[in-house]
Protein backbone atom coordinates (compact mmCIF):
# COMPACT_ATOMS: atom_id res chain seq x y z
CA UNK A 1 0.00 0.00 0.00
CA UNK A 2 1.07 3.45 -1.27
CA UNK A 3 -0.27 6.32 1.28
CA UNK A 4 0.19 10.29 0.88
CA UNK A 5 -1.50 12.81 3.04
CA UNK A 6 -2.80 16.16 1.21
CA UNK A 7 -4.62 18.89 3.68
CA UNK A 8 -6.96 16.71 5.42
CA UNK A 9 -7.34 13.80 3.07
CA UNK A 10 -5.23 10.36 2.95
CA UNK A 11 -4.62 9.28 -0.55
CA UNK A 12 -4.38 4.99 -0.73
CA UNK A 13 -3.40 3.20 -3.49
CA UNK A 14 -3.68 -0.34 -2.39
CA UNK A 15 -3.56 -3.74 -4.07
CA UNK A 16 -6.94 -5.66 -3.72
CA UNK A 17 -10.28 -6.22 -5.14
CA UNK A 18 -12.88 -3.46 -5.27
CA UNK A 19 -16.02 -5.77 -3.50
CA UNK A 20 -14.05 -6.38 -0.64
CA UNK A 21 -13.17 -2.40 0.25
CA UNK A 22 -15.03 -1.53 3.57
CA UNK A 23 -15.49 2.15 2.68
CA UNK A 24 -18.72 4.73 2.51
CA UNK A 25 -18.65 4.67 -1.43
CA UNK A 26 -17.09 2.00 -3.57
CA UNK A 27 -17.15 3.41 -7.64
CA UNK A 28 -18.53 0.93 -10.53
CA UNK A 29 -16.98 1.23 -13.83
CA UNK A 30 -20.03 1.04 -15.05
CA UNK A 31 -21.01 0.50 -18.68
CA UNK A 32 -23.99 3.17 -20.51
CA UNK A 33 -26.99 0.58 -19.79
CA UNK A 34 -25.84 0.09 -16.14
CA UNK A 35 -27.22 -3.54 -16.61
CA UNK A 36 -23.90 -4.99 -15.38
CA UNK A 37 -21.18 -6.41 -17.82
CA UNK A 38 -18.07 -8.07 -17.46
CA UNK A 39 -14.92 -6.71 -15.33
CA UNK A 40 -15.28 -4.50 -12.16
CA UNK A 41 -19.04 -3.92 -13.32
CA UNK A 42 -19.92 -7.79 -13.84
CA UNK A 43 -17.84 -8.51 -10.40
CA UNK A 44 -19.50 -5.31 -8.61
CA UNK A 45 -23.06 -6.34 -9.55
CA UNK A 46 -22.38 -10.27 -8.81
CA UNK A 47 -21.15 -9.29 -5.38
CA UNK A 48 -23.96 -6.84 -4.23
CA UNK A 49 -26.67 -8.92 -5.14
CA UNK A 50 -30.14 -8.36 -7.18
CA UNK A 51 -30.63 -4.98 -5.47
CA UNK A 52 -28.16 -2.87 -7.37
CA UNK A 53 -29.59 -3.90 -10.75
CA UNK A 54 -33.33 -3.44 -9.45
CA UNK A 55 -31.88 0.11 -8.62
CA UNK A 56 -29.91 0.74 -11.87
CA UNK A 57 -33.13 -0.23 -13.86
CA UNK A 58 -35.42 2.40 -12.30
CA UNK A 59 -32.66 5.04 -13.06
CA UNK A 60 -32.56 3.40 -16.52
CA UNK A 61 -36.70 4.01 -17.08
CA UNK A 62 -36.17 7.55 -15.58
CA UNK A 63 -33.53 8.55 -17.93
CA UNK A 64 -32.48 6.06 -20.41
CA UNK A 65 -28.80 4.88 -18.47
CA UNK A 66 -25.57 6.78 -17.75
CA UNK A 67 -24.15 9.05 -20.31
CA UNK A 68 -19.89 8.74 -20.99
CA UNK A 69 -18.37 10.80 -17.98
CA UNK A 70 -21.85 11.22 -16.03
CA UNK A 71 -22.29 9.28 -12.73
CA UNK A 72 -25.29 7.84 -10.82
CA UNK A 73 -25.46 6.75 -6.86
CA UNK A 74 -27.79 3.64 -5.83
CA UNK A 75 -27.17 1.31 -2.74
CA UNK A 76 -24.32 -1.10 -2.54
CA UNK A 77 -26.90 -4.11 -1.88
CA UNK A 78 -24.17 -7.00 -0.36
CA UNK A 79 -21.12 -4.93 -0.92
CA UNK A 80 -18.94 -3.26 2.69
CA UNK A 81 -20.22 0.10 1.60
CA UNK A 82 -23.10 2.46 2.06
CA UNK A 83 -23.69 3.42 -1.74
CA UNK A 84 -22.24 2.57 -4.80
CA UNK A 85 -21.53 4.99 -7.12
CA UNK A 86 -21.39 3.92 -11.28
CA UNK A 87 -19.56 5.84 -13.31
CA UNK A 88 -19.38 5.12 -17.05
CA UNK A 89 -15.80 6.17 -18.47
CA UNK A 90 -14.71 6.52 -22.37
CA UNK A 91 -13.29 3.93 -24.41
CA UNK A 92 -10.14 5.03 -25.44
CA UNK A 93 -9.30 5.73 -29.21
CA UNK A 94 -6.00 6.80 -29.48
CA UNK A 95 -6.49 10.28 -27.26
CA UNK A 96 -7.68 12.80 -29.93
CA UNK A 97 -11.35 12.47 -29.20
CA UNK A 98 -11.90 13.77 -25.68
CA UNK A 99 -11.08 10.52 -23.36
CA UNK A 100 -8.79 12.50 -20.96
CA UNK A 101 -11.85 15.05 -19.98
CA UNK A 102 -14.04 12.69 -20.51
CA UNK A 103 -12.52 10.67 -17.66
CA UNK A 104 -11.83 13.00 -15.23
CA UNK A 105 -15.36 14.05 -15.67
CA UNK A 106 -16.40 10.47 -14.75
CA UNK A 107 -13.74 10.61 -11.54
CA UNK A 108 -15.16 14.10 -10.65
CA UNK A 109 -19.17 13.50 -10.55
CA UNK A 110 -18.22 10.27 -8.59
CA UNK A 111 -16.67 12.34 -5.55
CA UNK A 112 -19.40 14.98 -6.27
CA UNK A 113 -21.86 11.92 -5.60
CA UNK A 114 -19.93 11.06 -3.02
CA UNK A 115 -20.05 14.04 -1.29
CA UNK A 116 -23.49 14.27 -1.66
CA UNK A 117 -23.51 11.44 0.37
CA UNK A 118 -21.03 13.32 3.18
CA UNK A 119 -18.97 10.30 2.12
CA UNK A 120 -16.19 10.25 4.06
CA UNK A 121 -14.45 7.59 2.60
CA UNK A 122 -14.61 6.11 -1.26
CA UNK A 123 -12.77 3.48 -3.49
CA UNK A 124 -12.28 3.74 -7.00
CA UNK A 125 -11.64 1.14 -9.69
CA UNK A 126 -8.83 1.83 -12.55
CA UNK A 127 -11.59 3.40 -14.71
CA UNK A 128 -11.43 2.64 -18.45
CA UNK A 129 -8.56 0.66 -18.23
CA UNK A 130 -10.03 -2.82 -18.90
CA UNK A 131 -12.11 -3.68 -21.84
CA UNK A 132 -12.31 0.68 -22.55
CA UNK A 133 -8.49 0.98 -23.73
CA UNK A 134 -7.42 3.56 -21.53
CA UNK A 135 -3.66 3.47 -20.95
CA UNK A 136 -3.39 3.07 -17.21
CA UNK A 137 -0.40 5.62 -17.09
CA UNK A 138 -2.85 8.24 -18.75
CA UNK A 139 -5.68 6.86 -16.49
CA UNK A 140 -3.58 7.32 -13.42
CA UNK A 141 -2.59 10.13 -13.69
CA UNK A 142 -6.47 11.68 -14.51
CA UNK A 143 -7.34 9.80 -11.44
CA UNK A 144 -4.97 11.41 -8.71
CA UNK A 145 -4.93 14.86 -10.44
CA UNK A 146 -8.86 15.14 -10.55
CA UNK A 147 -8.99 13.62 -7.04
CA UNK A 148 -6.19 16.81 -5.66
CA UNK A 149 -8.70 19.44 -8.03
CA UNK A 150 -11.63 18.39 -6.18
CA UNK A 151 -10.15 18.95 -2.85
CA UNK A 152 -8.39 22.15 -3.98
CA UNK A 153 -11.40 23.59 -4.99
CA UNK A 154 -13.68 22.85 -1.45
CA UNK A 155 -14.20 19.34 -2.20
CA UNK A 156 -14.24 17.06 0.96
CA UNK A 157 -13.33 13.41 2.02
CA UNK A 158 -11.11 12.10 4.11
CA UNK A 159 -9.57 8.85 2.28
CA UNK A 160 -9.78 8.45 -1.39
CA UNK A 161 -8.74 4.74 -2.42
CA UNK A 162 -7.75 3.77 -5.30
CA UNK A 163 -7.78 -0.22 -5.82
CA UNK A 164 -5.77 -2.09 -8.23
CA UNK A 165 -6.00 -5.78 -8.86
CA UNK A 166 -3.01 -6.81 -10.52
CA UNK A 167 0.31 -6.93 -9.98
CA UNK A 168 1.71 -4.62 -12.76
CA UNK A 169 -1.14 -2.10 -12.60
CA UNK A 170 -0.67 -1.57 -8.95
CA UNK A 171 2.92 -0.93 -10.00
CA UNK A 172 2.56 1.67 -12.77
CA UNK A 173 -0.12 3.49 -10.96
CA UNK A 174 1.86 3.73 -7.66
CA UNK A 175 5.25 5.07 -10.36
CA UNK A 176 2.14 7.76 -11.83
CA UNK A 177 0.82 8.63 -8.25
CA UNK A 178 4.40 9.50 -6.88
CA UNK A 179 5.00 11.62 -9.78
CA UNK A 180 1.28 13.71 -9.58
CA UNK A 181 1.45 13.96 -5.94
CA UNK A 182 5.38 15.42 -5.58
CA UNK A 183 4.16 17.80 -8.88
CA UNK A 184 0.83 19.10 -7.44
CA UNK A 185 1.94 19.57 -3.90
CA UNK A 186 5.76 20.34 -4.01
CA UNK A 187 6.63 17.42 -1.59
Amino acid sequence: MKTFQYKNTTFEVVQGNIVEQEVDVIVNAANSSLLGGGGVDGAIHRAGGPSILEECKKIRAAQGGCSTGEAVVTTAGDLPAQHLVHTVGPVWRGGNDGEMVLLERAYRNSLELAAQKNASSIAFPSISTGAYRFPLDRASYVAVRTAILFLDEGGTIDTVRFVLFGDRDFEIFSEVFDEVTQTMTGS
